[in-house]
């Protein structure tokens, strides 16, 4: 059939409509979202940081956006089942992820099979905070300080143990750097969740655990756990007289782990910046900040460009860690 402008006209008006149609889908999507409770994936074990910081902004956030956000346990795989979970999501915003460290950057490095790529296969919504790290012994453990707690291990290789949350997540990673640094082998027992390897810990079964601190912290208050040394910028408020990695000589462990929020690849990019908006006036809230504050957690809601980039750099450090280390999942 020849081309004429008379037949040409109709089809860049669907053309047209269609475009146009697709963006006030999306702009509508946004006006009216929510309109149903949203879930909130956690993929760890209840009791651990993820989990804490979860529920510390899941009630206000709901409030802000006028519907239940409902906190959801999805505990296996070092994350990875609870992250495959998210990216396998509609991408409407109703079901979304807390990310960390170890489903964003550990796990994905050490692991191939994993099932996703954390670059391409998820839209970053902002960071919420960033929280160290901390060795810490069961109070049987025959070293109570850095110094000491060093000494022993090289005078018994392969003699002792330490739980994490799991194969490839941010504290078996950084134990294992740890060890190749310190020139030191502990044998590595993972667990399905920060949880149970704190009760495992705390209860003897394992005398020593790589934990982020807000889990940790409350143990170590009451005297069930003893912290040997921490990751974070400076020595905590909270522990003044446990030094950090960078203090004895071990830099590249002094790596802080983050809590923010993601969805599925392909989320419009209105219900991000809704969500977004709804998590920095929940900061605002002094409860909320010195609830996090608490678990010695530093704010850093940060929006979906900065957040972003954080998992690029947190994924090109580790898989870095493994390459030059050699690990494999066990």
């Amino acid at each position: 059939m020849p081309f004429t402008f008379d037949s040409f006209i109709p089809r860049v008006v669907r053309l047209g409509v269609a475009t146009l149609g697709f963006s006030l889908g999306c702009s509508v999507l946004a006006q009216t979202f929510p309109t149903k409770p949203i879930r909130l994936i956690v993929p760890f074990a209840p009791g651990g940081s993820t989990d804490i910081i979860a529920r510390a902004i899941a009630d206000p956030l709901g409030r802000q956006l006028g519907q239940s956000v409902i906190v959801e346990n999805k505990a296996g795989g070092g994350g990875s089942i609870g992250a495959l979970e998210v990216i396998r999501a509609p991408k409407d915003g109703y079901i979304i992820g807390m990310a960390t460290v170890s489903t964003t950057a550990a796990n994905p490095a050490i692991n191939p099979k994993i099932g996703y790529d954390p670059l391409k296969d998820f839209s970053p919504i902002t960071n919420i905070a960033e929280t160290p790290n901390v060795i810490a012994v069961n109070p049987s453990f025959p070293a109570k300080d850095y110094k000491t707690f060093l000494a022993q291990l090289k005078d018994h290789p392969g003699k002792y143990s330490y739980a994490s949350s799991g194969t490839g997540g941010i504290g078996h990673l950084q134990m294992e750097l740890f060890k190749s640094l310190a020139g030191v082998y502990i044998v590595h027992i993972p667990y399905r969740g920060a949880g149970p390897a704190l009760a495992d810990t705390v209860g003897g079964q394992v005398p020593m655990i790589f934990d982020n601190l807000p889990s940790a912290l409350p143990f170590i208050k009451d005297g069930k756990l003893i912290p040997v040394v921490v990751a974070a910028p400076k020595r905590l408020a909270q522990l003044p007289n446990v030094p950090t990695f960078a203090e004895v000589g071990l830099p590249p462990v002094n790596r802080m782990a983050y809590y923010g929020l993601l969805g599925p690849a392909g989320m419009p990019k209105d219900v991000v910046d809704k969500i977004y908006a709804a998590v920095q006036k929940v900061v605002t809230d002094p409860a909320v900040r010195k609830r996090i504050e608490d678990t010695g957690s530093l704010m850093n809601v940060n929006g979906p460009e900065a957040f972003s980039k954080e998992i690029v750099a947190e994924y090109t450090v580790y898989k870095d860690v493994v390459a030059k280390q050699k690990l494999q999942i066990d």
